[in-house]
């Protein structure tokens, strides 16, 4: 048998030569080595092999899998690797689009002529011992992207596809004592790649691991571990289905339940009251399978975990373990800074941010993951919706576009396409099978419907009635509602969700993709989670998505960036629609961590004069493994903090009384409650804080109090060009010739003061576009506001600034056009009293019919050396007027050089809600004061929106000249519903009509 190469392209060759699928199960010699976890069974393959890459089949080497053809001088490349990332072809990142779209001109199944890359891989090996009398021995590659061939010693053993389960061929007859050449062709695209069009970098090689396995005579081929729990879940039952091959038997035992009894079979075990498996308490049951050859010597153990507990769906609900369970989930593709190809150590770091940012489920977007992906989330407690290896968007696209016919959908109802299909469905669920984990199947994504996508459903059913299947495509193609088991669809604002269960009551529903994080997102996600609250059919959603899909890239200086799609000069592309993630490509967590913590917690709490309610949201443990702190502050300061003493149950709410009374004396107070880990755990230290809510306390200055002093009124000199109006540690100098105040001078010096200024302030419109916002075309929107932050004249009788004395203060007011069509007014009016602090407050009267504006602020610049930030306000993290659930009230520090989030593409960020005031000096603590007697916006960075918005990324912004203050009435917030339309919710938008916006500010010097 030979490898044929032009059947690549057929959609029915999935396979040749593979074994069947079969559990993810190890083996080992002993239990003693199966404590050790290093398996004499194995021979991990990984490291570096020799590879010759062809620009496409045509210009392969032929006869470079023979043992005699000499290969040295092909280069090295390290195994589990993508070729991109070593050189060869480009990184392609690309959404809907497939990546060969407008450069040939393909029907489904064919693969581009000219550039479809062919790996060729080669690998000497000599067995670490022969093989034994019986034994066999199979290689296992856990990942191929996107078909491969494969010879041992110049003999061809088989071909498969599927990128993303493993593919496994047996060498026995092959194999010889010394060196042998495994030799493999990888193909970045076959007919399968038309099944593989993810939201996803294109890539191309061996990714995941290679592994040799033994066989001995007598052997375990698969093992399928099920788990029965009664509906009363007062019993459960773990049932063994061991594929013995070769003479022998197999025994096994539950450890601290007792051995496993031959029952119809399948080795059995029942157990009383049995402890359940769930996220949050993911209790595993070990089981030790031992296989015996037909003398009773054991020739194999396998140590097993499986977890007991039951899936339903019961009057449109779905339950676990009998309760109404809501997703607090995430999609997360398995990615890192060498793409796909991910070690266990980073997978783990995974499944930990996970658990601290309250996330208890995962969507396996849009392929099955490593499996130590799901041995974590067994270990670690997350409910996996595990997806197969399926996407179709382009094809999709067409039957949108009316340039296919429904039923000419991919897969649709094209039968050669099924063998593909449930090859694919019977990997992944063979492989993954026995954990527990997996609560549902997905048959894939965003592939439209048809009568292939029902089969699949109508095959999992037939194959594990256990566990429910999820498949989104049905809400764009009804023709065969059975195909999934619950409603879910993507992006369904919550409004429209809640009117849909007013009619439909048939499913759960749940959103298998929501709160797109691209860039500065992640806004009103709070309405889901009410939703949630109030609708028991409503099942929560899976954020789109974990992680940025950002590669490592050096600029032409030598700076380091993270790339997107473009950025290695692929084409067609889709730019950084890569980067959704909650947290960044180095899992630094973005500022939508905070707000992903604070809704997904466990607990709801109600704050009030004398006492506290907390509701314990989890399903099956109540608070025993954490501490409940309540503390009393003030404007930064901790007054108290004391320990309550708290049993709230699971699903319950009790009430408490405040361990103290809130000051009478005037001012401003927080009470907050922190649910605080009492012991380390396996994903975070002890003390790491599981949630929290905050109150705020305002104790009012009594009527009859003193009013404060007041100091002299400032001197004012009112010359041809110039205002000036001075104190005793004060200048400031509005210009009557150029129209804006143009020096605040604080703190006297010989030479006239130090000037805090480096440019005139200015009303201000606009900020640098989201994500979001370039999304539903704001730029275009909302031009006008841009042009109106930049350019202003005054207008008919401004021409001169007017000036008012009082009693303590001096006014100073401009009035100017804006060029908006039609025109809109501004009116600036400063208000400078005898100690140098100045109130500045801002008219705005918008032209009859303008859009809302981006944000209502005023632009201070001030020099780069005062870097210092210091805020009472909400934090820490970056937060918007629909994205500050998780923020709490404050004093906090950091430094404005580090305040622009480093997203992708740099856009709007960095500002903070609920400012009371903030400080912005120097090293030696010369600066600014801001102040407001109503909270505002501020933003503190070290550039203008205008030269943000002009970086494609933070390495290209220009060096640090000035520090930018942009105190601001209200900025439109982030939104989120998704990134290609969805504005943000008009209640989160600036008002429109006549605006007015008051703040303050004065010089420091300490």
């Amino acid at each position: 048998m030979s490898f044929k190469i032009d059947r690549i392209t057929d959609p029915e060759y999935v396979s040749e030569n593979r074994m069947a699928a079969r559990s993810d199960h190890r083996w080992f010699r002993d239990a003693e080595e199966a404590l050790t976890g290093d398996s004499g069974y194995e021979q991990c393959l990984n490291g570096l092999w020799k590879l010759h890459h062809a620009k496409n089949p045509s210009m392969t080497l032929p006869g470079f899998e023979q043992p005699g053809m000499n290969v040295d001088g092909w280069d090295d490349i390290p195994v589990p690797a993508h070729v991109q990332m070593h050189g060869y072809d480009r990184p392609q990142y690309a959404n809907v689009q497939y990546p060969w779209d407008g450069l040939e001109d393909l029907e489904p199944g064919q693969t581009p002529q000219d550039w479809n890359p062919v790996a060729s891989y080669v690998k000497e090996f000599t067995l670490e011992r022969p093989l034994a009398a019986g034994e066999r021995l199979s290689v296992r590659f856990h990942g191929a992207e996107s078909g491969i061939a494969v010879w041992l010693n110049g003999a061809y053993v088989g071909w498969a596809t599927d990128s993303f389960t493993p593919s496994e061929f047996d060498l026995t007859e092959h194999v010889v004592d010394g060196v042998n050449r495994l030799a493999a062709q990888v193909f970045k695209w076959t007919a399968a790649s038309w099944l593989e069009d993810q939201d996803f970098y294109r890539f191309h090689g061996i990714f995941r691991d290679v592994v040799l396995h033994r066989r001995p005579a007598a052997h375990v081929e698969d093992v399928e571990l099920s788990a029965t729990v009664a509906r009363d879940l007062a019993v459960g039952e773990i049932a063994l289905t061991a594929t013995l091959e070769g003479p022998g038997s197999v025994r096994a035992t539950v450890v601290g339940v007792g051995p496993m009894a031959q029952e119809d079979g399948r080795l059995v075990v029942r157990l009383d009251s049995p402890r359940l498996w769930s996220a949050e308490d993911p209790y595993l049951y070990e089981v030790l399978i031992e296989v015996l050859d037909a003398d009773g010597a054991v020739t194999e153990v396998i140590p097993q975990r499986m977890g007991l507990r039951r899936v339903d769906i019961e009057d449109a609900i779905l339950k676990i373990n009998g309760k109404r369970v809501v997703f607090h989930g995430t999609n997360r593709h398995e990615f890192g800074a060498r793409g796909r190809a991910m070690t266990a150590q980073e997978i783990e770091r995974d499944v930990q941010l996970m658990k601290r940012a309250g996330v208890d489920s995962v969507r396996t977007s849009h392929y099955p993951n490593s499996s130590v992906f799901y041995e974590l989330c067994d270990r670690y407690g997350l409910y996996v919706i595990d997806e197969m290896n399926l996407e179709t968007h382009a094809m999709w696209d067409k039957v949108v576009a009316g340039e296919l016919t429904v039923e000419q959908a991919l897969p649709g109802d094209r039968q050669e396409w099924k063998p593909a299909l449930l090859d694919r469905a019977n990997s992944m669920y063979r492989r993954d099978r026995n954990h527990p984990s997996i609560v549902m199947w997905s048959l894939g994504n965003e592939s439209f419907g048809g009568s292939v996508l029902r089969d699949m459903t109508e095959w999992f059913h037939a194959t594990d009635p256990t566990r429910p299947v999820h498949y989104e495509g049905v809400h764009w193609d009804p023709r065969y509602p059975d195909t999934t088991d619950v409603t879910s669809q993507m992006y369904t604002p919550a409004a429209e969700i809640e009117a849909h269960l007013k009619e439909h009551r048939d499913k759960p529903f749940v959103l298998c993709e929501y709160a797109h994080s691209m860039g500065n997102s992640f806004g009103a996600v709070d309405k889901y989670l009410d939703l949630a609250d109030r609708e028991p059919l409503f099942q929560g959603g899976f954020i789109w998505d974990f992680v940025d899909q950002t590669l490592p890239l050096v600029d032409r200086y030598g700076v380091g960036f993270k790339g997107y799609g473009g950025d290695s000069g692929e084409t067609p592309h889709d730019a950084e629609f890569s980067a959704n993630g909650i947290v960044f490509s180095d899992r630094t967590p973005t500022p939508a961590y905070q707000e992903v913590r604070y809704l997904y917690q466990p607990f709801r709490t109600a704050i009030g004069a004398s006492e506290v309610r907390i509701e314990n949201r989890r399903l099956f443990t109540d608070l025993g493994d954490v501490d409940v702190v309540v503390a009393l502050g003030r404007e930064g300061r901790t007054l108290r903090e004391v320990m309550l003493e708290v049993d709230v149950p699971a699903g319950e709410a009790r009430t408490y009384p405040l361990p103290f009374e809130v000051p009478s004396a005037p001012g401003e107070y927080t009470v907050d409650v922190s649910y605080r880990l009492k012991a380390r755990t396996e994903w975070a230290d002890a003390g790491y804080e599981l949630g929290w809510e905050q109150a705020v306390v305002n104790v009012a200055v009594p009527a009859d109090a003193p009013a404060p002093r007041r100091a002299p009124a400032p001197r004012v000199v009112e010359s041809t060009h110039n205002v000036g109006v001075h104190g005793s540690h004060f200048s400031v100098t509005f210009s009557r010739l150029y129209g804006y105040l143009v020096s605040y001078r604080y703190g006297r010096t010989s030479d006239g003061g130090r000037e805090l200024l480096r440019d005139v302030p200015y009303p201000s419109f606009w900020h640098a576009p989201t994500s979001n916002e370039r999304g539903w075309g704001m730029p275009f929107r909302d031009g006008q506001w841009e042009v109106a932050s930049q350019a202003r004249r005054p207008r008919a009788g401004f021409e001169k600034p007017k000036v008012v004395r009082h009693e303590h203060t001096v006014e100073v007011q401009f009035g100017y056009e804006l060029p908006t069509v039609p025109p809109s007014e501004v009116d600036v009016t400063y208000v400078v009293d005898g100690d140098g602090h100045v109130d500045v407050t801002t008219t705005l009267r918008p032209g009859e019919g303008l859009p809302d504006m981006p944000e209502l602020a005023f632009t201070l610049t001030v020099d780069a050396d005062l870097h210092r930030y210091r805020w009472y306000g909400d934090g820490p993290a970056e937060c918007y007027v629909d994205r500050r659930g998780g923020s709490r009230l404050g004093v906090w520090d950091g430094d404005v050089r580090e305040q622009l989030t480093p997203y992708m593409r740099p856009q709007e960020s960095g500002s903070r809600t609920g400012v009371r005031w903030a400080e912005v000096l120097d090293d030696a603590g010369f600066g600014i004061r801001l102040d407001a007697a109503d909270p505002v916006e501020l933003s503190a960075l070290p550039w203008t929106p205008f030269e943000i918005q002009n970086a494609r990324h933070p390495n290209e912004l220009p060096p640090i000249h000035r520090t930018i203050l942009r105190p601001a009435l209200k900025r439109r917030g982030v939104g989120g519903d998704n990134s290609w339309g969805a504005m943000t919710h008009p209640e989160h938008r600036v008002p429109t009509g006549e605006l007015n916006f008051t703040f303050g500010f004065q010089g420091v010097l300490r």
